[in-house]
């Protein structure tokens, strides 16, 4: 049996990878919109109905909505004012800069966001014409551009774009494993001599991981929109509030890793020629970011796990992790009170220390975690409300529709 091209092999291993599923939608997508545009349009040669299709065929069918509307109107905005600069101008260095200008002002008051550019290439285009071919360039173009956005659209309503939820989840777990490998190793170092080039290694650790967020986050994005209008979820709302809220506690919980490191590394340079903490003192700490590390993983579990038993496994993992951290909390408190009493160096650290242990056991407690969730399910269930209202609202005033309105007091006869 002949071997498999080694393309070929990587690409059947990726087929659930995002960038692969998008890049062969996209190309589907692309050859079905010229089809359309050839068959539709008297065009010889319309790419630009692809190209649409391309800028329009999204990730996620949410995206391709307010893509492809996005994208209508910047084309027709475009034509728009190059049919009315045929009719005063022709196409000169001046005229070519008014109609840009003008161009993408139209574009920010159109709201068409990231195709506003293409409001200025369409004029340009259908101004690049001879004046007599104005209304017939702009009449195919914005033929051609709806085309691509209605075969764009129908081909992500009838092939419903996957939930990318996975890899979200995925870039979430990974977070908090380095995170959780960080904290352990934060912890195993405190009985040492630390140096204070290693404590600010572990500072720029911290400090990437805290960058390394905004990678999550953009997944995280994804995974939300692809949560949205989507047939296939039916709990898309609590799905992307769990996660949601979810990166928001471990990107807290890396802030203040990233201040306890930054704690440690001031520590280190006073005492170049001693271990941070004494033996007991170390080993208490020890103990105590050994499981702030465990509370870390089972919070990760619990975000990120669609199944219930999962969940509550995880919950009362985090349970116990979490009560565990706190009475090895109370312990290092005492023992560093009683070192302060006698060796009064540098009491501040220890303080703002056992305040950074704080707030990330109070990140992560079960009871503030479901507090949030419920504050969070109530803002978007407002926010959504809201928005229905001040929809009907526009619509009403649109057609001119009086709003019904509330009973009315039946006046009684006074006499």
């Amino acid at each position: 049996m002949p071997a498999v091209p080694e393309p070929l092999a990587d690409l059947a291993r990726r087929r659930d990878d995002p960038v692969v599923v998008q890049t062969l939608r996209s190309t589907a997508a692309a050859v079905l919109s010229y089809l359309a545009a050839l068959w539709l349009s008297n065009a010889q040669d319309p790419l630009l109905a692809p190209l649409t299709t391309l800028l329009t065929v999204q990730v996620t069918l949410y995206a391709t909505l307010t893509r492809g509307i996005r994208r209508v109107n910047a084309v027709v905005a475009g034509v728009l004012v190059a049919v009315g600069f045929s009719n005063l101008v022709g196409l000169s260095w001046w005229s070519l800069g008014v109609l840009i200008l003008a161009s993408l002002t139209v574009g920010h008051l159109v709201r068409v966001n990231e195709f506003v550019p293409e409001v200025a290439i369409s004029a340009m285009l259908v101004l690049g014409v001879s004046v007599t071919r104005v209304a017939e360039t702009a009449l195919d173009r914005v033929l051609e551009t709806l085309i691509g956005a209605v075969v764009g659209l129908l081909f992500n309503v009838l092939f419903v774009p996957p939930v990318w939820t996975r890899s979200a989840t995925d870039s979430i777990q990974d977070l908090a494993g380095r995170l959780r490998h960080l904290i352990r190793l934060v912890g195993e170092e405190l009985g040492d001599h630390t140096p204070v080039e290693d404590a600010a290694a572990r500072l720029q650790e911290a400090r990437r991981l805290d960058h390394d967020i905004v990678q999550v986050d953009a997944s995280l994005k994804q995974a939300e929109e692809s949560l949205k209008l989507n047939p296939r979820v039916k709990e898309g709302l609590l799905s992307r509030v769990v996660l949601r809220t979810g990166l928001d506690t471990l990107e807290i919980c890396v802030v203040v890793l990233r201040v306890t490191a930054r704690t440690l590394t001031d520590l280190a340079k006073s005492r170049t020629g001693e271990p941070l903490f004494p033996p007991r003192e170390a080993e208490a700490l020890e103990e105590l970011f050994a499981h702030l590390a465990g509370a870390v993983k089972a919070f990760a579990v619990l975000v990120t796990s669609d199944v219930t038993q999962d969940s509550d496994t995880a919950e009362e993992r985090l349970v116990e992790e979490l009560a565990a951290a706190r009475a090895a909390r109370d312990r290092i408190a005492e023992l560093l009170l009683t070192g302060v009493q006698h060796h009064p160096r540098q009491w501040q650290l220890h303080g703002a220390l056992l305040a950074e242990i704080d707030r990330m056991l109070e990140e992560l407690d079960v009871e503030k975690r479901s507090m949030r969730l419920a504050e969070e399910l109530d803002r978007y269930t407002r926010d959504e409300v809201s928005g229905r209202q001040r929809m009907l609202a526009k619509l009403t005033r649109a057609l001119h529709v009086p709003l019904p309105s509330g009973p009315r007091r039946r006046r009684e006869d006074t006499g």
